[in-house]
């Protein structure tokens, strides 16, 4: 089975919310998987969606423990996962979906070489409170490295709250994650790489090492302050980031 075969059987799996087995490991490296990747996402752009940004993955202790992996990854968004804050979701439309709380940076000007953390400042238009909703295409959410970064790192749904251009007090901010009013994950944005900011000089360096671009203008997800939690048909979900503000989404069937 060659790449474009192994992207096409993961894009049917997303359209069709229907699970497929892990790939062998070994029929693939790192480097093939994003490759894989990069092919499945140019079955979304050629459905009409094209990318609008890039979502970085496993940046905090406890997302890497709960996946029981090891690596900064990433993967890329397109317009079809855009949910607009406070609306509703289907839950048929996803195989075995899962939200986490987030911080989403806006960038103001082309990221195109790797930054350092004084430099990545002055890339960042406004930051946004969060909710990523993420379903692995693979059965029982079960993935090595490479499979679930040829299945984009699993990124489904972005939905992003209201912008502020205030980025300064984000070092240690409490996160937490509502579910029908009741918290069921609490956190803090040091969680992610002990300062979001570092995600986007994190992103700069891998985006280098592909030669590839973030064009102004895109969004960046800069990676979960917690555990993941398992959505339901009639849950409101909510993120709530201190001095940010909230975002959320209600579950339909």
């Amino acid at each position: 089975m060659d790449k474009k075969e192994i992207a096409q059987k993961l894009d049917a799996a997303a359209v069709n919310a229907q699970a497929v087995e892990q790939f062998a490991t070994g029929l693939f490296d790192l480097k093939e998987a994003y490759d894989i990747q990069r092919e499945v996402i140019a079955h979304r752009v050629h459905r009409g969606f094209p990318i609008c940004g890039i979502k970085m993955g496993f940046t905090s202790i406890a997302k890497m423990r709960q996946m029981n992996v090891h690596s900064l990854i990433w993967g890329l968004l397109t317009t079809d996962m855009l949910i607009e804050d406070a609306s509703t979701i289907k839950r048929s439309n996803f195989v075995h979906p899962r939200v986490e709380p987030e911080v989403c940076y806006l960038i103001k000007k082309d990221i195109d070489r790797p930054l350092n953390a004084l430099e990545a400042v002055d890339y960042i238009e406004a930051v946004a409170p969060a909710l990523e909703i993420i379903d692995s295409r693979f059965r029982d959410f079960k993935f090595d490295l490479n499979n679930v970064v040829a299945d984009n790192c699993s990124s489904s749904g972005v939905v992003v709250g209201s912008w502020s251009r205030d980025f300064h007090h984000l070092t240690n901010a409490y996160v937490g994650l509502n579910i029908n009013g009741k918290p069921v994950q609490a956190g803090s944005t040091a969680a992610i790489l002990g300062n979001p900011m570092r995600s986007v000089v994190q992103a700069s360096a891998l985006l280098a090492e592909r030669g590839e671009v973030l064009p102004a203008g895109s969004l960046l997800m800069a990676g979960a302050a917690t555990s993941a939690e398992a959505l339901n048909v009639g849950d409101y979900v909510e993120v709530e980031i201190s001095k940010l503000g909230r975002a959320s989404f209600y579950v339909g069937e």
